[in-house]
């Protein structure tokens, strides 16, 4: 629409003569996106990109729809038409078209709150949600239902989580065979590494080419989590390749990161990532191109349009290591050499659009993504990365008040932050904290969570408004709760308040997080697996707290390998806390209770596992550290 119509002097002709046109980024207002997608689905029984709505002056919509081209096609109306006729009804009865605005109004309202049915929660809600995805399972490719396939990697976060909690192996086989098919399909850049969007297909293998921050990081948590739960090395070298994308591409100088990057280069889409066999061959060699070509399904006649999307659908690097006599290690060592040189030469091309906003909720992702692999695979370099993010937002997308906004982009921070805002960066804090041990992000979280609750709540009916009470006040006030493409505010502030009311001991807290999970009972009881980080909550809080205390001096050799053994292991319901001599373990008692009588022993370092703040005997021995992790069924 871009190009056909908001380019056009006749549209613009016609649009300025009867209209006052606003275009929003639904990336920087979400609120103005949420409630008026809410519209035209209301309207037309669906929804979609890019929206288009006719309002009145005072902000009702009466007309909605997606994608109108610029004159009547295959049986679509065209803006032209569209315009000419909205203008003349207007003009013959504004009145008419007043009043439908009202009703549109009142039925996206009734639509809103319908998901905002309270009720009770149990652990049957977690099995209803296991059965639930058995049956939606696709079996051949993985992912969940029909083409198209997005990744939504929270859903198998849950399955991990359920997996641990019931010793269900076909949980952790849904994981397995989903994050293998697509890390192998085109979804996945093999050349430069990061997922793309969305698969067009059913195999992973075509992609909407847009490569999105939120996505890249929620992948990364769950490769991570899979590496942490099966000890497979593929899924660390995913991981591992997000980062590298993430932070060669998409990092700004100050350390946060962007948002996007386009799916089309030169006006056709996908043509920076695609190839042709002579031109992989012109830049490899005749021996190592053929070897790749065959490898990744690169042939004449092409699997996307005529050219070659890479991917490894219907081959593995051992089976063809084997049927060419080539040890597996020494066909990795080829191939890589191979991708470097292809990347090298991609680079040269005409490169897709950036989009270079800085968005607070986007980063609270990928920190803690980064935090979390930061602790899995022992690299304090990804801490160090999520810690200087973390900065960045603390210190340019807040105001003197110590208001979160939502955007920053070539030095301008704007718009007032958004509940996402809040509670994705609360939760990258937390994890931060748990990778680095520095007190002050523990104290950033539960300062941000304070103001968030302040500002957001509901008292009436619990859960979290989208917007402040100090933002614009637009036709009605709606909750996000559903854990979509990207989780909702409200599933990961649930969590976040579980986690923070645990570790200080915060009473007033803990009855929010209740009443957080009761505010939304109906909705995700109703229809579990469209609440996947939700379930995560709610398996915290059913299940039997886990606390583990390393106490000792921070910078202890003994210190850093029990951390280690707990940080490698996958508790994602434990909360892990270092407790250090000195002044810094002053700061600690007073922010978190329950390390106040676990101490090093004897002046060695000391570990305390405990459940539900009954602790089992302290050890200051590391291999008795691993029994007891490995030996202790946490429901975590």
């Amino acid at each position: 629409m871009a190009h056909e119509s908001f380019e056009s002097e006749e549209v613009a002709a016609l649009l300025n003569e009867n209209y006052i046109s606003i275009k929003v980024d639904r990336e920087e207002r979400p609120d103005i996106d949420n409630i008026y997608m809410a519209v035209c689905q209301a309207m037309t029984g669906h929804g979609g990109w890019p929206l288009t709505l006719f309002l009145t002056p005072d902000k009702k919509p009466f007309f909605a729809g997606t994608y109108f081209p610029k004159s009547r096609r295959h049986g679509r109306s065209g803006m032209m038409e569209l315009l000419a006729q909205i203008a003349e009804k207007w003009n013959e009865n504004h009145e008419k078209i007043q009043e439908i605005g009202e009703q549109v109004i009142a039925d996206t309202t009734s639509r809103l709150l319908e998901h905002q049915a309270g009720g009770s929660v149990s652990e049957a809600t977690l099995h209803k949600a296991f059965q639930m995805y058995e049956r939606a399972f696709e079996a051949e490719y993985g992912g969940f239902g029909n083409a198209p396939k997005f990744p939504t990697s929270h859903n198998l976060s849950f399955l991990l989580r359920y997996h641990k909690k019931t010793g269900q192996e076909e949980a952790l086989g849904m994981v397995e065979k989903t994050l293998d098919a697509m890390h192998r399909g085109g979804i996945y850049d093999h050349i430069g590494y990061g997922f793309s969007r969305y698969s067009v297909d059913e195999k992973w293998l075509v992609p909407h080419f847009e490569k999105m921050l939120y996505d890249n990081a929620l992948l990364a948590i769950t490769y991570t989590e899979a590496y942490q739960v099966t000890g497979k090395i593929s899924y660390k070298e995913v991981a591992e390749q997000i980062f590298t994308y993430v932070l060669r591409d998409m990092t700004d100088e100050g350390g946060a990161f962007y948002s996007a990057e386009d799916a089309d280069s030169e006006g056709e889409e996908g043509k920076f990532y695609v190839w042709k066999p002579d031109e992989v061959v012109n830049v490899l060699g005749a021996e190592e191109g053929d070897l790749f070509c065959e490898l990744y399904d690169i042939t004449e006649e092409g699997n996307f349009e005529g050219h070659n999307i890479p991917n490894l659908i219907g081959m593995r690097i051992e089976t063809f290591a084997t049927r060419k006599q080539i040890p597996t290690e020494a066909l990795r060592q080829r191939i890589e050499a191979s991708r470097q040189k292809l990347f090298a030469h991609r680079e040269e091309r005409i490169h897709p659009g950036k989009d270079d906003k800085i968005l607070t909720s986007w980063n609270g992702l990928m920190i803690v993504a980064l935090a979390k692999a930061a602790r899995a695979y022992e690299q304090p370099v990804y801490a160090q990365a999520a810690a200087k993010a973390a900065d960045f937002l603390l210190k340019h997308l807040r105001r003197e008040d110590g208001r979160l906004l939502a955007r920053y982009r070539d030095g301008e921070a704007a718009f007032l932050g958004y509940v996402d805002d809040y509670a994705f960066l609360v939760w990258g804090l937390i994890e931060l904290y748990e990778a680095n041990f520095e007190l002050r992000y523990l104290q950033e979280a539960i300062q941000l969570n304070e103001e968030m609750l302040r500002l957001f709540w509901d008292d009436e009916k619990g859960g979290l408004f989208f917007y402040g009470s100090d933002g614009e006040q637009l036709l009605t006030r709606p909750k996000e709760i559903y854990d979509g493409a990207m989780p909702s505010g409200n599933s990961a502030a649930a969590l976040n308040m579980l986690r923070l009311s645990k570790l200080t001991y915060d009473a007033q807290l803990s009855q929010k997080a209740d009443r957080q999970l009761e505010a939304f009972a109906g909705a995700v009881s109703q229809y579990p697996i469209g609440h996947s980080l939700m379930l995560a909550a709610i398996d915290f809080a059913y299940s039997d707290s886990s606390e583990i205390v390393i106490a000792g001096a921070a910078e202890a050799n003994e210190t850093q390998q029990m951390l280690s053994i707990v940080q490698r292991t996958f508790l994602p319901n434990a909360l892990i806390i270092l407790h250090p001599k000195g002044s810094a373990g002053e700061e600690v008692r007073k922010l978190i209770p329950l390390v106040q009588d676990k101490l090093a022993l004897g002046g060695k370092p000391t570990a305390y596992v405990c459940q539900n703040f009954a602790c089992q005997a302290p050890t200051a021995d590391i291999s008795e550290l691993a029994e007891l992790l490995d030996g202790q069924q946490f429901d975590s």
